[in-house]
């Protein structure tokens, strides 16, 4: 599958540029103001992650930066359906937990294929 990183990685940079995009429109009450913050944060570190297990030197590291970024996928879709609540754009709100709902099943099916890897043959076989 060559052209699954490649997905990934654009999904992920696009990805953060909507939810910049999404942040920018949203107006800042004392309310909003940390879930936007936060939502800033996970969701573009969600690519910095991937991006950097890009670029791993060792598959110990590709694993852990690939787990971060499942990890910062999952508090993404958390401040996300916070904002669903507040937003003046349920709509695309919506879309973009769609999106983000994506890539933490694509990264979820890397973390789950790379815990089967390392799994000796035998046991392959018996968990599938």
């Amino acid at each position: 599958m060559a052209d699954g990183p490649y997905i990934l990685r654009e999904s992920t940079v696009a990805f953060s540029k909507n939810i910049i995009g999404f942040c920018k429109q949203e107006k800042t009450t004392i309310i909003s103001r940390p879930i936007i913050d936060q939502l800033l944060r996970s969701a573009t570190s969600i690519g910095a992650n991937y991006a950097e297990a890009d670029n791993a030197g060792s598959r110990t590291d590709f694993r852990n930066k690939i787990f971060i970024a499942k990890k910062e996928a999952a508090e993404t879709k958390y401040w996300l359906n916070l904002m669903l609540d507040i937003t003046a754009n349920p709509e695309a709100c919506k879309k973009l937990l769609a999106e983000c709902h994506f890539i933490l099943m694509t990264l979820q099916k890397v973390v789950n294929t790379l815990a089967n890897r390392s799994q000796p043959l035998a046991q392959r076989t018996v968990n599938r």
